[in-house]
């Protein structure tokens, strides 16, 4: 009797992992299609001329595209000063709102709706703010009597790149508020009424207790905005597409230059893949970073 119900439950296992892979099949159909199949084919392009002959030679230019080379680096200033400065801005506003304010929920709502605007419609509204002829900020900067004469914000060499990082930051720093709330909320209690206790300073409190527990969410934070940020095309391809002249120009704007408006697909899925690379080595190295500064006794 026992053989018999263990062969029946085989067979409803059986029949249970069936019906279960029939039920998968179009999810995985549906995934396989979107994504796998494209990246197999951009590896193919990557790898291939106009005529479908193989070579190596797409990403051997790239070695010599000094073009390419200052893509990245002002990818590069520009994901540094956006991250800093929306760490900075979220961490500080994170520890003033997790104290019991007047008007906390409000401003905690007001706060994420610059986060839940479509970057798209916030790189247009920004755009006509920094309009050097009917913009707000300038009129605004007129009407208490500064001479805006010299200030064209995206449309000068020496300040573009400084005024998309500065609406990234507007966009994105309620990302890291958010994250960082809600890893100081869920810290113990414990350390910090001991710390009370021996009469440690705020200062104190922040390095020896707050700084070392939250920075497991502080790097779920960065990571996340870097792997943003490093990919960043839709704001600054609304507010200055690349201008003027190279000066904002990033290496997803190079990209796409390459690929939809030269119309060279092949090396435009080479530098795509550099790319990824690229964000790929700098995420690893920053978990490292990160977790070689975490205490011996959080490791453990």
């Amino acid at each position: 009797m026992a053989e018999t119900q263990e062969s029946v439950h085989g067979e409803l296992g059986r029949a249970d992992r069936r019906l279960a892979l029939l039920l998968l099949a179009p999810a995985v159909l549906v995934l396989f299609t979107l994504s796998a199949y494209p990246l197999f084919y951009s590896i193919r392009l990557s790898l291939t001329t106009p005529t479908g002959a193989w070579t190596p030679g797409h990403f051997q230019r790239i070695f010599s595209d000094r073009l390419f080379g200052t893509a990245l680096l002002q990818t590069f200033l520009y994901t540094a000063g956006a991250l800093a400065l929306e760490l900075a801005l979220g961490l500080l506003l994170a520890l003033l709102l997790n104290r019991s304010l007047a008007g906390r929920n409000l401003f905690r709502t007001l706060l994420l709706l610059p986060m839940l605007m479509p970057p798209v419609v916030a790189a247009v509204i920004w755009r006509l703010l920094y309009n050097p002829s009917f913009g707000l900020i300038n009129g605004t900067l007129q009407s208490l009597g500064v001479d805006t004469s010299g200030l064209l914000w995206i449309a000068g060499q020496r300040t573009a790149l400084a005024s998309v990082i500065l609406v990234d930051v507007w966009q994105w720093t309620p990302f890291m508020f958010l994250l960082l709330l809600a890893g100081l909320q869920s810290l113990p209690a414990e350390p910090y009424e001991a710390a009370q206790m021996d009469g440690a300073t705020r200062w104190q409190v922040f390095r020896d207790i707050t700084w070392p527990l939250l920075r497991p969410t502080v790097l779920v934070a960065v990571l996340l905005r870097l792997l943003d940020l490093l990919r960043v095309f839709d704001q600054i391809f609304i507010l200055t597409e690349g201008g003027p002249g190279f000066a904002t120009e990033t290496a997803s704007l190079y990209i796409y230059r390459n690929a939809f408006r030269f119309v060279n697909f092949h090396y435009g899925a080479a530098l795509s893949f550099v790319l990824l690379a690229i964000t790929t080595v700098v995420s690893l190295w920053l978990i490292r970073m990160l977790r070689g500064r975490t205490p011996a006794a959080e490791r453990s």
